[in-house]
């Protein structure tokens, strides 16, 4: 048997309070979702409150008006998040079962919808209140990635989104049936790659730091659309690369497809994930060029 590392005994739910037949359980999902807009909300308004990082030391927007603007995003990250699940992954499904689309905690949410819903809410949220767009998209790109790390971090103690089997020697023995049932011959025990803590790393901590450093040691603001640019291509990349670790989609999976590629020729092709972040590092790029080109703006 090859080396491996066994999943560690981590429960989903943190506790469970039951009161008469009223049950509430609050799970490491849910609180990656809490803490990740937390540090959000606290990086938009730390960036608000610093002229110097702004183009002409004037922020697009009052801190006071970043709840409102996160309000928007959350229910265009819902919507957005329900809706490319539905439309990407399962739309025969869903469109023979619309009642089915509303079931939301039957789980089936996809980043790139969210990511289209939230450009589509804070888009309605600078035309409500005046606000520039790409200063606006760069403020709210550098205080996504350290949600998403939480998030990815949330998949890893739940033991959903694994990766491909693999008989590196830091492959995971995730639990239940359905991660041990590998297909292929690597052992008694099926290993898998982490690629929620690849995720983790790269689209969330290193991205992060990237960002991070580019709007407080480098003043991205002052190039608006830069750090939106990079946020883009950057977590493109990242999900790019990871999806060749990560376990296909099921939808995708077929005998003559094993692989699960949404696309292929033969036995080459792209995952749906792969298709996805095309679209997203080719206009990351764009905006991350043409604001480099732009002059920089310092008054």
């Amino acid at each position: 048997m090859h080396a491996m590392i066994q999943f560690p005994d981590l429960s989903p739910e943190i506790f469970s309070i039951t009161i008469g037949t009223f049950e509430f359980a609050l799970r490491w999902y849910a609180l990656a979702y809490i803490v990740g807009i937390l540090i959000a909300w606290r990086l938009a308004v730390a960036a608000l409150r610093q002229p110097a990082l702004w183009p002409a030391s004037q922020p697009p927007m009052r801190p006071q008006q970043v709840e409102d603007l996160l309000t928007w995003i959350i229910i265009g990250v819902i919507l957005g998040g329900r809706l490319g699940f539905v439309f990407f992954y399962q739309p025969g499904y869903y469109l023979s079962n619309p009642a089915a689309i509303l079931r939301i905690w039957e789980g089936g949410m996809a980043f790139h919808g969210g990511l289209i819903g939230v450009v589509l809410a804070a888009w309605i949220f600078a035309l409500r209140h005046g606000v520039p767009r790409l200063q606006m998209a760069d403020l709210v790109a550098v205080s996504v990635p350290p949600g998403l790390m939480l998030g990815r971090l949330a998949n890893f103690i739940n033991a959903e989104l694994w990766g491909r089997p693999t008989d590196l020697p830091w492959g995971v023995a995730f639990p239940g049936q359905a991660a041990q049932d590998c297909g292929q011959a690597l052992g008694e025990i099926c290993a898998r790659h982490p690629s929620q803590l690849y995720e983790a790393l790269l689209e969330g901590s290193l991205l992060a730091t990237l960002l991070l450093w580019m709007v407080w040691r480098r003043r991205a603001f002052h190039r608006p659309g830069l750090v939106l640019g990079l946020f883009l291509a950057g977590y493109g990349m990242a999900r790019f690369l990871v999806e060749f670790a990560r376990q296909p989609d099921a939808q995708f999976v077929t005998p003559g497809n094993p692989l699960g590629l949404a696309w292929h020729v033969g036995g080459y092709g792209l995952t749906m994930g792969q298709l996805l972040s095309l679209p997203m590092i080719a206009l990351g790029l764009v905006f991350a060029i043409a604001a480099l080109r732009r002059q920089r703006i310092t008054a």
